[in-house]
């Protein structure tokens, strides 16, 4: 079962897909546009392209776990994301995995403006890393 995470963005979005077993994290990208139906549209297509079945959206709480804007607007979107491609749809907990893959990033030598361009791709495949870990247990 392939399984597809997506870190949902203003201007970017970050998604990673797993291995057919859905055990390891695989092929990253990011879509860069700010128009959630371009973001929907590429989704789709990589969906179709590698045959997912499940998708793992992720949920940015607070750091004391409340809910807040973006929280929101991940909810919001999780349910165009149901409606559209009728694939079931978990909000998993993001937090600091922004940090986390800049500190990756940072630490294999990209500079400050080649972070940027990658950095929700890493982040999509953190979330993704810990979903399957959790699926595991």
């Amino acid at each position: 079962m392939r399984i597809m995470a997506i870190d949902y963005g203003d201007a970017h979005t970050g998604v990673a897909l797993s291995d057919l077993t859905g055990s390891l994290a695989g092929y990253t990208e990011v879509i860069h546009s700010w128009r959630e139906a371009e973001v929907i549209r590429r989704i789709g297509e990589l969906i179709g392209e590698y045959g997912v079945e499940e998708l793992v959206l992720g949920h940015p709480k607070n750091m004391d776990g409340t809910l807040g804007p973006r929280a929101e607007k991940a909810e919001a979107f999780s349910r165009v994301l149901e409606e559209t491609f009728s694939l079931p749809v978990r909000l998993w907990d993001e937090r600091r995995t922004t940090i986390d893959a800049h500190n990756i990033l940072r630490s294999a030598g990209k500079s400050g403006k080649k972070r940027k361009k990658t950095v929700d791709a890493v982040a999509a495949a953190l979330i993704l890393e810990g979903y399957l870990t959790y699926r595991k247990a």
